[in-house]
């Protein structure tokens, strides 16, 4: 079996990152010109989706204490592995990617 790199990044490159987001409807965007700079003057539904991106940057990507209750489980010897739940994930995403490559 050979495994072939799609050649999709996973992640966004610094480049993209780096890149200044544009508004949605640039018409609706009240701009004025003052002292030879421009002035822009963000939607309240802007600084809400700007609080939640913060926010979400911010959340921790593992569950701490979902770890820890795994780790005792297996301390304790009561940790149980579903091999058949595990094989048929596996099957279900090599056939996802298998599909979105046709």
């Amino acid at each position: 079996m050979k495994i072939e790199s799609t050649g999709k990044s996973l992640a966004p490159s610094a480049a993209a990152e780096a890149r200044p987001r544009s508004p949605a409807n640039p018409a609706n965007t009240p701009t004025s010109v003052a002292g030879g700079g421009e002035k822009v003057q963000l939607s309240s539904l802007s600084s809400s989706l700007q609080k939640a991106d913060t926010a979400i940057a911010q959340t921790p990507v593992v569950d701490k204490q979902r770890v820890e209750e795994i780790k005792q489980a297996i301390a304790n010897g009561d940790f149980k592995i579903d091999a058949g739940r595990i094989a048929d994930g596996l099957i279900s995403s090599v056939r996802e990617m298998l599909a979105s490559q046709r």
